[in-house]
């Protein structure tokens, strides 16, 4: 709301008795960006220690090439003989539904390449099941994960 001010003495005689005077009301910006970078510093760094992702000892071998261009991992965990759960990616899924869900994924993909990654604790049947679920989900190429010895 403008400020009313009193008319001075030299202002009396000219017909108006009282003055408005405009304030400037502007946002102080600086907390809030102080804030922002500070948050942003937090976020930065807590990110990369939220990420986990499925613990698998990979084989071990002398000769191993880089993955290049779009991946879609199939990971078999030691616990597979038991619940019988694959990982596509990062989601756990039966292996019964594995095929159709596989399929989904490689029908709009250029390659259809599929990397399996297999605990060292599983058996080579296990392995196969899948790659039998692979093959029938119209997979090309599959490809088996392994890492080299001083890898972790």
């Amino acid at each position: 709301m403008p400020k009313v001010q009193a008319a001075s003495d030299h202002t009396a005689g000219r017909g108006r008795g009282r003055r408005v005077a405009s304030t400037l009301a502007e946002i102080n910006v600086v907390p809030l960006v102080d804030v922002m970078l500070v948050l942003l510093i937090i976020f930065m760094v807590t990110a990369p220690m939220i990420q986990r992702g499925v613990d698998v000892r990979l084989p071990v071998t002398t000769r191993s090439n880089q993955i290049q261009g779009e991946r879609i991992f199939v990971t078999v965990p030691a616990q597979f003989r038991q619940n019988r759960i694959v990982y596509l990616g990062d989601e756990p899924v039966r292996l019964d539904v594995l095929q159709e869900r596989v399929r989904q994924k490689v029908e709009l993909a250029a390659d259809k390449k599929v990397y399996l990654r297999g605990d060292g604790a599983v058996t080579l049947q296990d392995l196969m099941d899948v790659f039998g679920r692979l093959k029938g989900a119209g997979v090309s190429d599959v490809g088996f994960v392994t890492r080299l010895p001083g890898e972790r």
